[in-house]
């Protein structure tokens, strides 16, 4: 997703008045930028941080709803929203099933090395924000036995 779209949704959910999607816009675009930052970028913020930005709110969002009490429906929901909102910027993930056909395709040679360091290496540098890193991990481990 775009920096500038990020941005035109902000100021729609702003105008929308919808506190949930605005706290979600504003983490993404917080973290974006503070990444950018980090890597030497002050304009024209890569697609591939924003990418980055929303997984890595995804993920804590994801965490925060794991780790709510489960007496507490009123802070389940609440996370609940704020997870659905943030989802809805997030790229599509590839599935387990198209995870395990690039790695056997693309990384046959690598595989064959059995060495899972390598492996993940490899791997990582093609798919990360495309699929989740324990499911890469998970049928990484799958392929060596």
């Amino acid at each position: 997703m775009q920096f500038a779209d990020l941005q035109k949704e902000l100021i729609a959910a702003m105008k929308a008045r919808d506190t949930v999607k605005k706290q979600a816009v504003s983490a993404i675009i917080s973290n974006a930028k503070k990444t950018a930052i980090d890597n030497g970028v002050r304009d024209n913020i890569t697609e591939d941080i924003v990418d980055g930005a929303i997984s890595k709110e995804l993920k804590t969002a994801k965490e925060q709803l794991e780790t709510c009490p489960a007496d507490r429906t009123d802070l389940k929901e609440e996370y609940q929203k704020y997870y659905d909102a943030v989802a809805a910027f997030a790229p599509k993930q590839l599935s387990e099933d198209e995870v395990r056909a690039i790695i056997s395709e693309k990384f046959a040679d690598v595989l064959a090395t059995k060495n899972r360091g390598q492996i993940m290496k490899a791997v990582m540098g093609e798919l990360k924000g495309k699929a989740d890193g324990k499911m890469i991990n998970k049928v990484v481990g799958d392929l060596l036995k």
